[in-house]
This record gives C-alpha cells, sequence and structure tokens, in this order.
C-alpha cells in the first residue's frame, strides 16, 4: 500500500467546493481545509504507486478550482 499527502492550491473562494469534491474520490483517506501557502491537504492511499499516479493525475487535478498541487510521498507507513 502506497500513501500520500497532496498538497493543494486553490482558486480564491474554492477551497470548501474543493474539499467536497475530492473527498469523494476514491483512494481518498481524508481531506482537511488548512492555512498557508496550501488550501487543502489530501490524505491518498493507493495499492501502488502506479495507481497513486493515476489517482493524482487523472483525477484530484481535474477537480475544477485547483490550481496546483504538490505531492509527496510517505516512506513510514
Amino acid at each position: 500500500m502506497v500513501q500520500a499527502y497532496i498538497l493543494v492550491q486553490t482558486e480564491v473562494g474554492m477551497a470548501d467546493q474543493v474539499s467536497e469534491d475530492v473527498s469523494a474520490l476514491e483512494g481518498v483517506v481524508r481531506v482537511d481545509i488548512v492555512t498557508g501557502p496550501y488550501d487543502v491537504v489530501v490524505l491518498t492511499e493507493a495499492a501502488s504507486a502506479d495507481h497513486l499516479r493515476t489517482l493524482v493525475v487523472s483525477r484530484v487535478q481535474r477537480v475544477a478550482g485547483i490550481t496546483r498541487t504538490l505531492t509527496c510521498s510517505i516512506l513510514n507507513a
């Protein structure tokens, strides 16, 4: 099992909607709205690195209102 945090920047005023939309995606474990340079932090889980890539590129990054993502793989899970 591969886990990663995805740090998400959103368009102004879109953090709530992005959070709601991302939380409905398969493989998303937890979604938090945060302060700082990123607006939303997403904890994801996938069967492999390839599945994680598909989750990030084909699903998360396509959510309306997202302007940028940064994926941080978890090494000690």
